[in-house]
Parts: structure tokens; sequence; C-alpha cells
């Protein structure tokens, strides 16, 4: 348990580092350089940190240290949920990024600071994570410094079948945050980290279930045993069709690009009561049933009009 123990106290250095730089840009930045550049940096950086460490003891782990898929499934579990209690807002995920700006929830370039946020903190948790690594605190680390300069990918099935996994996984997740946005977070977090726990278990073998293109990009894309179009097929294609499947699953449409709904009719919110339509100034009134042959100025035959006296 040694080696489990020095990885446990990497993911709480990690949060602790991630929380106080939050809690520093928070403090000095505008607001809007806070949210569409600082924190989603920050959560970038936390959640690749995490990954990198999370991939090696699912690797390494079982032959290494015994650990078992119930152990490692359960970790992750919490991993998701720290991060969903931590991450402010963030997303850390292009795909997400953009679902915003289809949505029209997001401005161009907003979206745009926060694509390149996440590069670099995908970027910075990569170096930092080495770092770490080469201080070779357990075997655990020895042993992924030694296989460090042949990575294996963490594509293990054939590119369709890859692209298709990734975007099933990348629509499931899309739908749920669809569903859980304006949901409080005790419900969205425990929701969202289970979901990505069972997706975890069911594509991990095929995948290792990403469904986010940065954190792909800085995990796998450097591995040999595929070209980059291939990768970028899987990892990049894979979630953002996904993602647009599911946007237009929930809304019908995509709020950026037009307004017509494809897949739901829109009903009006108020509904006209039903009745008579109103008399036309050419319609005339009928007669009541007692009152036919009796109007003003038109006798009977035979019949003649009244003495007053």
């Amino acid at each position: 348990m040694a080696g489990l123990n020095v990885s446990l106290c990497f993911f709480f250095a990690t949060f602790a580092l991630c929380q106080a730089a939050r809690r520093v840009s928070k403090a000095l930045l505008p607001a809007g350089a806070y949210a569409s550049f600082a924190r989603e940096a920050a959560g970038a950086a936390q959640l690749g940190a995490c990954c990198l460490e999370m991939r090696m003891l699912v690797e390494l782990g079982p032959w290494a240290r015994g650990f078992g898929p119930d152990l490692l499934l359960t970790l992750l579990f919490l991993l998701f949920l720290v991060h969903g209690a931590t991450f402010d807002g963030a997303s850390a995920n292009p795909a997400v990024s953009l679902q915003e700006l289809l949505l029209a929830e997001a401005p161009l370039l907003g979206t745009l600071l926060k694509l390149a946020a996440q590069g670099l903190g995908m970027q910075a948790a990569c170096v930092l994570t080495r770092l770490y690594w080469s201080w070779e605190l357990n075997d655990l680390h020895v042993l992924q410094n030694l296989m460090a300069e042949h990575c294996s990918s963490a594509l293990s099935t054939t590119v369709p079948h890859g692209t298709l996994v990734e975007g099933a996984c990348a629509f499931f997740f899309h739908l749920t945050l669809l569903r859980f946005r304006n949901s409080l977070p005790i419900y969205r977090v425990p929701a969202v980290a289970l979901l990505v726990t069972v997706m975890a278990y069911i594509a991990g073998p095929f995948t290792s279930a990403f469904f986010n293109p940065a954190l792909a990009a800085s995990v796998t894309f450097r591995c040999s045993g595929h070209t980059l179009l291939e990768y970028a097929q899987v990892y990049w294609l894979g979630p953002l069709t996904g993602m647009v499947l599911a946007v237009l699953l929930y809304h019908g449409h995509l709020p950026r690009l037009f307004q017509r709904n494809l897949f739901y009719s829109q009903k009006s919110k108020y509904r006209v009561p039903r009745g008579k339509p109103a008399p036309g100034p050419g319609d005339t009134q009928m007669p009541a049933e007692g009152c036919r042959g009796r109007e003003p100025g038109r006798r009977g035959v035979g019949q003649q009009p009244r003495s007053s006296s």
C-alpha cells in the first residue's frame, strides 16, 4: 500500500496547489480573465496531473502491487467528486467549451481563450507530473520512468471502433451535463462522477475513455502505434461528434447556427379557447324557433291587424 499512499499524497498536493492558484488568480485578475483563462488553466492542470497518475496506477498497479479494479474505480469516482467540487465552474474540456459556444452561452473570443488555457494547463500537468515521477518515490515510479521512452497507446482497438466508442462516451457525458445543468451541485457532481466511472469501466479497455480532446492529446498522442491523423479521428472527431449529437437531441437545434427546431414542434405556451366564431357583418341572426313567421311588418295570410281601442 506504500505506492498507493504516495499517489494519494500526490492527488492531495495537486488539489491544494490548483485550489491556491484559483484563489490567488480570482483575487488578482478581473472576473472575465479569471473565468475565461485562469480558472480553465488550473482545472486542466488538475485534471491532467490526476489522470496521468491514475493511468500509471491502472497500467502498473494490478501487475506490480495487485491493485484490483474495484479499488481503482472507487478511486476514480472519488477523484471526480473532488474535481466537481473544486473546479469552480471550469470544464477543462474543449468539447464542453464548444458546446457552450453552440448553445450561444459564450462568445467566440472567450471560447478561444478557454481552449488555449486548457491546452496550456494540460501541458503544464504533463511537465510537472513527469518531474514528480523522476523523483522515484516508489517502485511504480521507477517502472514508469523505465517505460517512459516507449509509452503504450491508449487506443487498443481499430480506429473506426475507437471513434464510435469515444463518440458514444461523449454523447452520454454531454447529455448528462445538459440534463443536470440547472440542478444543485449535490446532485450534479455525483451523477457526473458515477457516469465517468461507469464509462471508464466499459470503454476503458478500448480507448481509456477520455472523451476530452485536450486530455487525450497530452496523454497519448505522443505514443507510438498510431498516426496523428488516427489519434485525431478517435479522440477529437469522435467526442466532438458525440457532443453535437447530444445538443441536437436535447434542444432539437444548434442555437448558435440556426434557430429552427429540427426535431421537436414548437407549441404555443398560450391555449386558444375553443368557441363559436363571432358573426361577420354579412351574417344574419336566425330567428328563434317559436318566432318564425311572426317578424314585425310581416303578417300571415288572412290575418287582420288588431284595432287598438
